[in-house]
């Protein structure tokens, strides 16, 4: 993986983050930027994926988003992308992180368990056709 490259997103990279996250208002990017809240994953010198770090109450460590090209994922690259995050997180002095997925979505909920994390709740009915939210937490 000496093509890979994890960084986080500057303010030149704003159209790309938009293309890759159709959730986030418009106007939260360039302060997410800045708060070095927003990562671009590159190999080859082309965008394969994105990550969104949120901070529930301010404190918490959370990851919004996630996402990595179908024909990227398997290959050890989602790993690496967390391990990032995570030495950037305990730098700061947090002990855990927080992530999450619909209940739908198994491939997201094994990917979570077999890198680190465990199931810490559940909010029922909260997306779009009542369909709930598994959260997870991991040690950092």
């Amino acid at each position: 993986m000496e093509d890979l490259r994890i960084r986080f997103a500057g303010l030149e990279d704003e159209e790309t983050c938009r293309r890759m996250d159709p959730y986030l208002p418009g106007p939260a990017f360039a302060h997410k930027i800045a708060l070095h809240e927003l990562l671009l994953v590159e190999r080859a010198g082309r965008t394969i994926g994105y990550v969104r770090l949120e901070y529930i109450w301010g404190k918490i460590p959370y990851i919004g988003l996630i996402w990595l090209e179908p024909t990227h994922r398997g290959q050890g690259i989602g790993r690496a992308v967390l391990a990032f995050v995570e030495a950037h997180l305990r730098e700061r002095g947090y002990t855990f992180l927080l992530s999450s997925c619909q209940v739908n979505e198994p491939e997201p909920q094994a990917w979570h368990r077999a890198v680190g994390f465990r199931e810490c709740g559940l909010i029922a009915g909260i997306n779009d056709g009542g369909i709930g939210e598994v959260f997870f937490r991991k040690e950092l």
